[in-house]
């Protein structure tokens, strides 16, 4: 008797997720440049890189303006494509973007969302 083989497809179907929401609090200076941030900016000021992953990857334009308006962080970078957001400021405003666009994610789109987490 012949047996029967097994064959899988698996898909990956994007959900209303936040993947990954982390805060690297007092990064060495390094790491800006190497993350190809503006390496003319005042980095004194900015003792903070927040990180946001998103999916969709639409969502993380309506990140980008919710974490411009609740706090004073900056935008580092920004991918539409691959759903990234880069936040750079001091640690409380980096929290707060990062909280802002998880918050309304969460609340108002219904996404599922991880916690943020910190080195």
């Amino acid at each position: 008797m012949e047996e029967a083989k097994l064959r899988m497809i698996q898909e990956s179907v994007p959900g209303k997720q936040i993947t990954l929401a982390h805060i690297i609090a007092n990064p060495d200076k390094t790491l800006y440049r190497k993350l190809g941030l503006d390496p003319q900016a005042d980095y004194s000021t900015k003792s903070a890189i927040g990180i946001l992953t998103v999916s969709p990857s639409e969502y993380v334009i309506i990140a980008a303006d919710l974490s411009l308006k609740a706090s004073g962080a900056e935008i580092g970078f920004v991918d539409r494509f691959s759903g990234t957001l880069i936040t750079v400021g001091s640690i409380s405003e980096v929290e707060a973007a990062i909280a802002a666009a998880i918050d309304y994610a969460e609340e108002k789109l219904g996404f599922t969302v991880c916690e943020i987490t910190k080195t």
